[in-house]
């Protein structure tokens, strides 16, 4: 019962609602900070990606800007000497190359594939095919254009190391024994160079750039650049000459990568940069463990901030259902310090006004029930005393007519202890033997009368005539057994009269023989609804609601009774001793 009541406090509502309200709202907006961040930051790797490869584009495109420019030179000087081997054309190539670090060679060859002139001024080699090289050919079938090669491994000239080179390649007309034919500059360039460069270009911890040329798709550079005559079949190339700008996902090597796509000017070239994105879902995993664990740090702090908040809130709340309950246990004195809320305070002041009311109708109900109470019995003591006293002096006038001195005698000494008991000095409450000494003498005096009629019985121990009893309790229901059940008898009556103890209960009898009553008006007896003439109705009702107004509603009066059987009233009232300080109505 006390879980349920907890379950159904103030408090604890006010905590799960406080929670459930501010757990909710954290969880949506985590859930739209969380989406707007890895939107956020799969844009921004996207972005970041495109930026540098647009930068690696753009700073290509300067190198081969500067490459070409000096391939003009190049040009330029050879052109203007018709491609005749001088020492001032030697010098000026030589100073060229001097120029450029990348710069490996300088050479001039006839369409024949015979070296013209060059620096550094080296014995070829034999056997190298330099007419079906593709530099070579190219250059002879793009007249006028100015060709790049795929790296490869420079093999033209003795005592010259194997480098890796790119080969920049352009036909022009030289002068060779009087006439002019066709012959071809070739600039090698140092790929290591290239190499330097995207090497340094960081796309995450595994992102990397790679070049391939736009016409059939080969790769001019990639990290693993002894790997390219061998294979690099998770490339996925053909999708990338699809694209001059732009970018896609690719999962051709296992995992998802994103490939940005941008040409370089002038020559052609695709620059490929790659980006995995499980480097990206990991850095939003990261975030995502971080909004966990500020999650719960802050729902921790919440439920300690809602619970102090709403015990702050309830515990007046608590105290004036306390003071509720204490009233409602007949703690009338019951009082609330005004404190807490405005709207408690309220209640509060409401609360002891209203307490201050009831304890005051109370007394009033009091007042008025013991003032009720005592009219009635006054009401019942006028109803027996004009008429008992009535019927009882005519019949002493006749005992006296018929000369009965001892009969005589004997009913007006009941009769003036019948009325010395009833009145008693003013008390409400006397002794069981006070009570049964009233009805006693109430008995004689009607025997006197009814003669043969009737006989009666007593039944009292002599322990519990010391015992206390409201006054006038039996005599209405004496009366009530004489009058209505076994006047109109034709047998003779008889009435007993028993007292009794039942652990802390005494317990009265009145039982006669008469002529009973039906279930109907046993039933509305102590209702009131049923009253005879003599007004006896008004006597059994008056000692019920006497009672438990004395001493509560587990004790007052029963009536059982049968048709032509009898009846038998059964009063109980608590066993408490007689004091001489009694109240006084």
């Amino acid at each position: 019962m006390k879980d349920t009541l907890r379950v159904r406090s103030i408090q604890f509502a006010i905590t799960v609602w406080f929670i459930v309200i501010t757990v909710t709202v954290m969880l949506i907006v985590s859930l739209v900070l969380y989406n707007k961040f890895s939107r956020t930051a799969q844009e921004s790797a996207f972005l970041n990606t495109q930026q540098i490869i647009e930068q690696v584009q753009l700073s290509l495109e300067q190198y081969i800007k500067g490459m070409s420019e000096t391939f003009e030179v190049v040009d330029a000087k050879i052109s203007k000497s018709r491609g005749i081997p001088t020492p001032n054309l030697l010098d000026q190539l030589a100073t060229i190359a001097g120029t450029r670090e990348d710069i490996v060679s300088i050479h001039l060859f006839a369409s024949d594939g015979s070296l013209v002139t060059g620096v550094p001024t080296t014995e070829m080699r034999h056997n190298t095919r330099l007419q079906e090289q593709s530099w070579f050919k190219s250059a002879l079938d793009n007249p006028n254009h100015l060709t790049f090669s795929l790296p490869h491994i420079q093999n033209l000239f003795k005592d010259n190391p194997y480098n890796w080179v790119v080969s920049m390649s352009k036909s022009v007309s030289i002068e060779r024994n009087g006439r002019w034919e066709n012959g071809v500059i070739l600039v090698d360039i140092n790929f290591k160079t290239l190499d330097d460069v995207f090497r340094t270009v960081a796309l995450g911890k595994k992102g990397y750039v790679y070049i391939i040329d736009e016409s059939a798709g080969n790769i001019v550079y990639h990290p693993q650049q002894q790997l390219i005559y061998t294979g690099l079949k998770y490339e996925n190339v053909e999708q990338a000459l699809k694209f001059s700008y732009g970018q896609y996902l690719d999962n051709s090597g296992g995992e998802s990568r994103l490939n940005v796509v941008r040409t370089v000017n002038n020559i052609g070239w695709k620059i490929v940069g790659v980006s995995y994105l499980d480097e990206m879902i990991t850095t939003t995993k990261e975030v995502s463990a971080f909004m966990i664990w500020l999650l719960m740090i802050v729902l921790i702090f919440i439920l300690v901030i809602s619970a102090l908040i709403s015990a702050r809130i309830s515990q007046p709340i608590k105290r004036l259902r306390k003071s509720m309950e204490m009233v409602e246990k007949g703690h009338f004195d019951t009082y609330i310090h005004v404190r807490g809320a405005d709207e408690v305070e309220q209640l509060s002041r409401r609360f002891n006004l209203m307490v201050s009311r009831v304890r005051e109708l109370m007394d009033q109900s009091i007042r008025e029930q013991e003032t009720k109470r005592k009219n009635e019995l006054e009401v019942l003591q006028s109803q027996i005393n004009p008429h008992f006293l009535y019927n009882t002096l005519n019949s002493v006038v006749r005992m006296v007519g018929s000369d009965r001195k001892e009969e005589v005698v004997t009913t007006i000494t009941s009769l003036s202890k019948f009325f010395r008991i009833s009145l008693s000095k003013g008390k409400t409450v006397i002794t069981i033997g006070e009570e049964i000494e009233h009805i006693r003498n109430y008995l004689i005096i009607q025997k006197m009368r009814y003669k043969d009629k009737f006989n009666y019985e007593i039944d009292v121990p002599e322990s519990l005539l010391t015992y206390r009893t409201p006054k006038l309790i039996l005599q209405p229901f004496v009366e009530n057994a004489l009058y209505h059940g076994i006047e109109y008898m034709a047998d003779t009556g008889h009435i007993v009269v028993a007292v009794a103890q039942e652990g802390e209960t005494i317990v009265m009898q009145v039982r006669d023989n008469g002529v009973g009553m039906t279930e109907d008006t046993l039933k509305s007896l102590l209702t009131g609804r049923v009253k005879s003439k003599d007004g006896s109705g008004v006597g059994l009702r008056n000692v019920h609601e006497r009672i438990q107004l004395i001493y509560g509603r587990g004790y007052g009066v029963s009536i059982a009774s049968e048709l032509e059987e009898g009846t038998t009233v059964t009063i109980r009232i608590p066993a408490l001793e007689y004091e001489d300080q009694e109240e006084q109505s």
